[in-house]
Parts: structure tokens; sequence; C-alpha cells
């Protein structure tokens, strides 16, 4: 019997202009879950594009169960039991679970689909998964990770093998991230072997038996996860040593720059009230849906709060606020959702930098493309943005990068206050580590910041206060010296009701 379920064998990948995989190994045991790890750009998307048949590869060879398999197609290789989940599930909002597990290789009786016995089916397979949620239900009433079991669920249906989970728990809670990982060991116990592509290292720690590293289309190597830690993988995905990867200065605390007063808005927050100094950093965390987000959104105007006061630079906000009214008053945010919220995707680099402060890169009532290309290409160099030009579409960038681009945008636009919410959420470490320097810079240099996070390690370590949510109020203040992540997320948990 081979060693190996999978193996790889020296994989390489041309695009126009691009090699995305340069002489690329891997393999992969039965029952086992191994990491592949790397910063955006490294080619693991390519990697797993490779695997599943979406693109076929310029050189080397895939070995499945000692044989040589040419993954032509995404058919082949569901044939060959392998299937990909991924971080946005690929599914159909307006059908059932049980009509998205089962689509493509129905139940028929004669020319008819039985969906008795697809809802039953499917019904044995989400309960088999922990799901918690009827087969007949439709998907787009489910959350994310209810979202992920169908997509599971799917995958165990035509016998997966090999199972793919691609940044799993990206947009999860602790809670839901936990329930995952127990799915993903019992799937493992049962001889399922799966490939864990994810930038947490909560995720690579908790759940890999191995973790292979890449760098820039290469290779780079492989490690029994006991035999390393994350401050050497890191190096590894880098090609250096980070330092101090929590970059955080001592800085002078000025004025305030920001006070929220007894904030309301009905079934959302209530009563939220916190301020924001000149210099500081200050962590807004809470589980997911403790209502972070809203609250921001109300205090920049993008929704209506019902009572509540907001003061910036000491003067009263009016309670008819809008996002440009914020803006004018030197208040930035930078959304969650970057790519929804925060960028033109189709737009250039320079298009996107220019967009807040339209009105300076004029000659007149005409643009001025060299003010517009001086102040993009300003901040490129500023931020780091690894692009060919600023003419470069935001959409072909990295999740890193087009996060340097809206903050660049904030930037330009002169903001004395940022809202940062879930900064570095589906960025890589090396992105991560200049993201948090910026930050370090930002402050020092007087700016107000405001994080909202999950990620209790940059809350603790970035901020200089915290303030915890739970259900849609604060629970508590804190001083970041000292603190523990156990005292973060005692604040953070639902109060016990009576009855």
């Amino acid at each position: 019997m081979a060693e190996y379920l999978l193996e790889m064998n020296h994989i390489t990948k041309i695009f126009p202009g691009v090699k995305a995989l340069d002489d690329v190994s891997f393999n992969l045991k039965k029952g086992e879950i191994h990491a592949i790890v790397g910063e955006n750009g490294a080619g693991k998307s390519t990697f797993i594009k490779t695997l599943t048949g979406v693109h076929q590869p310029d050189g080397g060879e895939i070995i499945l169960d000692g044989e040589r398999i040419i993954m032509s197609d995404p058919l082949v290789a569901q044939k060959h039991g392998i299937a990909a989940i991924y971080q946005h599930a690929a599914s159909y909002p307006d059908l059932s679970a049980a009509e998205n597990i089962f689509i493509g290789h129905e139940f028929m009786v004669g020319p008819f689909v039985s969906w008795t016995k697809a809802n039953r089916e499917a019904q044995k397979l989400l309960d088999s998964v922990g799901a918690n949620f009827p087969a007949t239900a439709s998907v787009g009433s489910l959350s994310v990770a209810q979202q992920q079991l169908v997509e599971i669920a799917k995958a165990l249906s035509q016998n997966a093998r090999i199972l793919i989970m691609d940044e799993p728990t990206a947009a999860l809670s602790k809670r839901e991230s936990e329930e995952l990982y127990s799915i993903a060991r019992k799937l493992r116990d049962e001889g399922v072997a799966i490939i864990l592509i994810s930038h947490r290292f909560e995720d690579i720690f908790g759940l890999a038996d191995r973790a292979t590293v890449f760098r820039d289309a290469h290779y780079i190597g492989t490690w029994n996860i006991d035999e390393c830690d994350e401050k050497m993988l890191v190096k590894h995905m880098v090609g250096h040593e980070i330092g101090d990867f929590f970059p955080k200065k001592k800085t002078q605390i000025g004025e305030e720059l920001l006070r929220v007063e007894n904030l309301s808005r009905t079934g959302y927050f209530r009563d939220v009230s916190f301020n924001l100094h000149a210099g500081e950093i200050v962590g807004l965390t809470g589980l997911v849906g403790a209502g972070r987000t809203e609250v921001v959104e109300a205090v920049f105007g993008i929704t209506k709060a019902d009572s509540g006061e907001v003061y910036v630079n000491g003067k009263q906000v009016p309670h008819k606020r809008s996002p440009r009214m914020m803006m004018d008053m030197n208040f930035g945010l930078l959304p969650e959702d970057r790519q929804k919220q925060g960028l033109h995707l189709r737009w250039s680099i320079n298009h996107n930098t220019s967009l807040p402060v339209i009105d300076e890169c004029t000659n007149g009532i005409f643009l001025s493309g060299k003010k517009e290309y001086d102040l993009s290409n300003k901040m490129k160099e500023l931020l780091a943005i690894k692009a060919p030009s600023v003419e470069t579409h935001s959409g072909a960038l990295s999740g890193g990068n087009q996060q340097k681009v809206v903050v660049g945008k904030q930037l330009a636009a002169n903001t004395r206050i940022i809202v940062l919410d879930e900064p570095t959420k589906g960025v890589d470490v090396g992105s991560k580590a200049q993201i948090y320097q910026l930050m370090s810079d930002l402050a020092s240099q007087g700016m107000g910041i405001l994080m909202i996070s999950s990620e209790m390690p940059e809350v603790m370590n970035m901020s200089d206060r915290i303030y915890v949510m739970s259900e849609g109020h604060i629970t508590k203040e804190f001083k970041a010296e000292g603190l523990t992540q156990e005292e973060i997320l005692t604040a953070a948990m639902p109060a016990e009701r009576e009855g």
C-alpha cells in the first residue's frame, strides 16, 4: 500500500507573464489534516485549482493511490473523490440544503427527481456533521457556519476522500470555529484526508498534523506540526525574521478626538459610550454579533441612531449626519468587507485612492491625471503596495494589498480619526505585520485609531485601551497592559438569563 494517498510532484503552472507555480511538490496521507500556508500570492490558490481540475499544469504529475491521474476538468477530480469548500460558499441561496447537496447527482425515479429520498439522505448527512437545521431549509436563510456544513455534507454525498478547506473559519466566531474543528477531526478519524488553507495560526496549530509552506510560487518545506512554531512558520513564509510582530510604539496621548455618549439603535445596540484620543489605538472587541460594526456605522452616519450623542474634536455632531459630513470632519472608516464596501474592484488603485478627494485632483472642472497619479503613487510608496503600477485594477491585488489601498484612501483625505473594522481579516502574515506597523506609525503621528477586531492577539498587543461588547452594549473597559485573554472573553460572553 502506498504511503501517500496523494502526491503532486514538480507542479509548474504558467500564466501569461507569470509563473504561478514553480516546481512545487506536495503529498497527503490518508486520514491526516495537512495545512498549506504562505502569503497571498504564494501560489496556494493556483495549486488547489490545479488539484481540482480548474487549471491544468504545464509540468509535473498528480498521483492518486499510486496511479498517475490527468485532472483534465473538475468532474475528473469529483470522480476521484476530491472536493473543495471555500471561504465564500458556492451555494444556491434560493434552493434548500438538500437541493444544494444533491445538485448534479439527484435521486431519479424514471424522469423525475425523488425529493423525498433526497431530503431523507440529506438529513442523514447533515446530522452526521452536527447540523441543527432541517434539510428543507433555504440555504439563504442559514448562517455562514451553517452554509459551510451544507458544503461539507455535499462533499460527503460525493464520497469525498480528499476535502480541501480554504479559509474555513475566516467568517466564523470562536465558538463556530471550535465546532468546525470538531467536525474536521471527526472526518479525519474516519479516514478523510483534509487539506487546510488558512492565514490563522489558531487553525493551523489547532487542527493540522503537518504543514507545508509555499513562498513566491515555490515549495519551501514540510514539517510535522509538533516540530514547528509560529515564529518558524512566519520566517519560512516571508523569507526573513519578522522582528516585533506587534510593533506598538509608546505615544503621547493627546486631546480627545471622539466621544460617543449613550448611543442606541433599537434591536442593535443600546447606551454605548466610549472615547478616543489623539495618538491612541482603542480596541473594540466582542463575539461576532455583539453589535460592534453596527455602532460605528451609526457613528459614521451610514445608519441612524435612535438616541445618543457623538462629539468630534469637542463639537457635537448633528443627529442627521452622513458619511460625507463625517469625512469632511476628517473621520474615516475602513469597512470590514473591503471588496464590497471599501473598493471599486474594476477601478485602478489610482481612481480608488483619489475618490475621497476628487475635488482636490482637478484643474477647474476637469480631472487632473497628474495630480491623481502623484497622490496615488505617493500612497503606493508609503504603504508598500505590491502592484506593477497605480493603473493596476484593485480586483487584481492580493487581500493585503487591497486593504492597503483602502487605508491609502483614508490617508489621502487627511483623516485624523480612523475606524479599522477587522483590519487584518483574510490578510497574510507578512501584510499583517505591515498593517500593524502602519497603525503604530499613524498613532505616533497623532491620529486616533478605533480598531474593531475578533483577533485577541492583535487586540491585546496593539491597543492602549479595550472596550468589550456583548449583546449590543459595552460590558467592560480595560487598559491593555497586563490584560489576559480570559478577562476579555469573560466580559464578551452573553449574560446568563433567568427562566
